[in-house]
């Protein structure tokens, strides 16, 4: 009863990535800016997809939930950082707010992978089956396959953080991090956290490689029929249509791999935060760019809503 008394009385702090305060500062402006855009981007999308009727098909569907997603997943992450630079790490979490912070991580972070791996089935329907795509993809079925991201991310995201937070906390609790990552916080636990670790890997290998594996089968299939097709520009335009959700594949699952797929052993702090920072920060912010550099019909829908105003 002690020790869980003393667990539940400890705060959190987060370690400044520079014991310079006009660094932090410097970082803090860097943060704000990426989170800010990344607001205003994944936003404009949103909105973009909910008022153009042109843009009310399965895949723009699609895009407006990863974009809100995306929305969520870094203000889940951007307040507690961008408070903790300006503090130079002097900001306390509690472990319930460090707890809800990483299910909510977790939660969101899971379900865009999920996601991720629905908008390549809906490219393999339009592609593949063209004719038969309207019948297949239909509106309840896009909504029940979007819920069940959500749901796959939360009961993944769940039991993860109630077995993370299960652990006695009774040293140290400075983070070697900016937010409450799983790995950061398991390693100021005073217990053995060698099942943990394991169940970490393996559920993330679960989560990363399933979806993966699908993503990567749709594109064979996918790259099979584009070569087939006879025009130049019937093949640009098939390819056109998934080259933007290749390259935020490869973004999202190269970073998170490199993260929870690493040997424990192998696990290197500064590393991982470095790391981190490319898919909480710099990632929600690339995804509106891919997506609005390389799509035709969304560039014409963000042309014409500029005329307006």
């Amino acid at each position: 009863m002690e020790g869980i008394n003393k667990t539940t009385k400890i705060q959190f702090f987060f370690r400044p990535f520079s014991p310079d305060p006009e660094v932090q500062l410097v970082i803090f402006v860097a943060f704000l800016v990426m989170y800010l855009t990344s607001l205003s981007g994944n936003a404009t999308i949103a909105v973009l997809v909910q008022l153009n009727y042109s843009l009310h098909t399965p895949m723009y569907f699609f895009l407006a939930i990863l974009a809100v997603l995306e929305i969520f997943y870094t203000s889940s992450i951007a307040p507690l950082a961008l408070a903790n630079l300006l503090s130079m790490g002097q900001t306390p979490v509690s472990i319930i707010g460090c707890g809800t912070q990483m299910f909510f991580f977790v939660f969101l972070g899971g379900a865009d992978c999920v996601l991720l791996a629905v908008m390549a089935y809906d490219r393999f329907i339009a592609i593949c089956y063209p004719l038969r795509y309207t019948l297949i993809m239909s509106w309840s079925f896009c909504v029940e396959l979007a819920v069940g991201s959500l749901m796959l991310g939360f009961l993944l995201s769940l039991p993860l953080t109630i077995l993370i937070f299960g652990l006695p906390f009774c040293h140290s609790n400075e983070i070697y991090h900016f937010y409450c990552d799983m790995p950061a916080v398991m390693r100021l636990a005073c217990a053995d956290t060698h099942i943990h670790e394991t169940a970490l890997y393996i559920i993330s290998f679960i989560v990363l490689s399933i979806p993966l594996t699908l993503i990567s089968i749709s594109y064979v299939f996918i790259v099979m029929a584009i070569l087939r097709i006879q025009s130049t520009e019937g093949r640009h335009r098939a390819f056109s249509t998934c080259s933007s959700h290749i390259s935020v594949v490869l973004l999202q699952y190269g970073c998170t791999s490199f993260i929870y797929l690493s040997p424990s052993s192998s696990y290197s702090p500064e590393m991982g935060r470095i790391v981190s920072v490319v898919y909480t920060f710099i990632t929600p912010i690339l995804n509106p760019l891919i997506y609005s550099m390389r799509n035709k019909e969304l560039k014409d829908a963000l042309r014409k809503a500029l005329r307006k105003f």
